[in-house]
């Protein structure tokens, strides 16, 4: 069973993004204050859970969460920032959205800015260490994996409702047959050689 929190009685937010490795689509960052008694057997890092487990656990989480929200940096704003940068931009816009404040924040990972003078912590692995991490990881995946099914319909072609805009074979295969779409990260290397704007 994962400790709730590194912190207990200051309303603490785990955060995590999911998406960063994708070749296309949004990154999607989740922020989450849980009840300092919350439990549940099942809740741990979303890469160990099957799809099914993290979306039986998202509506639990978001039912009896103190606070939750979702942050997301689109693909163009990615290509003009670069991942780390928008990865930790998208947890900003999810402590942003959070309707209690959060009195400490604890980030899956090493590397975060400051946010406003909230004091915060990075962890590695830490959404297999603490609950609130593991809450957020769930949830910025399964808000993410929502998005890419619904952008799937419109590039069907890419296979997103499977690969999730991950560089799978069949995924670069697609970009090398059809090229690649508005939703692709163009400043990440799509094919070998790299695809251009140009």
């Amino acid at each position: 069973m994962l400790p709730t929190c590194h912190t207990a009685g200051v309303n603490e937010a785990g955060t995590d993004e999911a998406g960063r490795g994708c070749l296309a689509g949004a990154v999607y960052a989740a922020a989450v204050i849980l009840p300092d008694d919350f439990t549940h057997p099942l809740l741990n890092d979303s890469k160990q859970l099957t799809e099914r487990q993290r979306e039986a656990l998202r509506p639990v989480i978001e039912a009896e969460a103190v606070a939750w929200a979702v942050g997301v940096v689109t693909a163009a704003e990615i290509d003009k920032i670069n991942i780390l940068r928008a990865s930790i931009l998208a947890m900003h816009r999810a402590l942003d959205a959070l309707k209690v404040r959060p009195g400490a924040i604890i980030v899956d990972g090493n590397r975060f800015s400051p946010y406003g003078e909230v004091p915060s912590m990075t962890f590695v692995k830490g959404d297999g260490r603490f609950a609130n991490i593991a809450a957020a990881s769930i949830l910025a995946k399964t808000h993410r994996d929502q998005y890419m099914r619904e952008l799937h319909e419109r590039y069907p072609i890419y296979g997103w409702d499977v690969n999730k805009g991950y560089p799978t074979k069949a995924h670069r295969a697609a970009i090398e047959a059809y090229g690649p779409s508005p939703e692709h990260r163009m400043s990440f290397r799509l094919l070998n050689p790299q695809l251009t704007l140009f």
